[in-house]
């Protein structure tokens, strides 16, 4: 199978050189400590960070796509998300779209009228990643997307994941849950100091 997202000796401070491709329809998994360098691996793949290396989504390099039209094919999900909004339905293009989306992610119905400042730590990170989806990109780069959710809601999470990896997205997930990782990724990475090692698969 080809790969859908190929990262070839990504480098910045603190990072790489790092290299780790995805297939369509597959999930990656990259483990590793506190200050290893995941969030900086994603951001970087993101074009968020400035950064040296290749990446190419499909075959085309990412220098030949508008950043715009990058960062909605190529989706971050960042561990604590940014608000810039007061009601939390005015960060969706169309909220009223999403009512099976919010509703499997067990979102309290009218949550798209809440303050910002009104939702838990889990509840953002629903909204974060309902925002991503709304976008169908094709890859999703998720950086502790369940660490404040409990275990039911954790595992609709990873159903919508399943249904969207079922569709031809590919994931890349960053996450401290072996047991999700366990759950999600046949190919996982793990990351000391910068550096991406391969672990063995299921």
């Amino acid at each position: 199978m080809t790969d859908l997202l190929i990262v070839e000796a990504l480098r910045r401070p603190g990072l790489g050189p790092a290299s780790i491709s995805v297939a369509a329809g597959d999930c990656v998994a990259v483990r590793g400590s506190s200050g290893s360098g995941k969030t900086l691996l994603l951001r970087a793949i993101a074009d968020l960070d400035e950064s040296e290396g290749v990446v190419r989504l499909d075959g085309q390099d990412r220098t030949e796509i508008t950043a715009p039209i990058w960062r909605r094919q190529v989706g971050y999900v960042p561990a604590e998300s940014g608000w810039w909004r007061d009601r939390a339905g005015d960060h969706f293009e169309d909220e009223d779209a999403l009512a099976e989306l919010l509703l499997r992610l067990q979102m309290p119905a009218g949550c798209m009228n809440w303050q910002i400042g009104r939702l838990s730590t889990g509840e953002r990170q629903r909204l974060a990643l309902a925002r991503a989806l709304e976008q169908s990109p094709r890859v999703l780069l998720l950086d502790e997307p369940t660490s404040g959710l409990d275990e039911k809601t954790t595992l609709s999470v990873e159903a919508i994941l399943h249904d969207k990896m079922a569709l031809g997205a590919a994931l890349i997930l960053v996450s401290h849950n072996k047991a999700q990782v366990e759950r999600m990724a046949v190919t996982r990475y793990m990351m000391t100091s910068g550096r991406l090692e391969a672990e063995g698969g299921k």
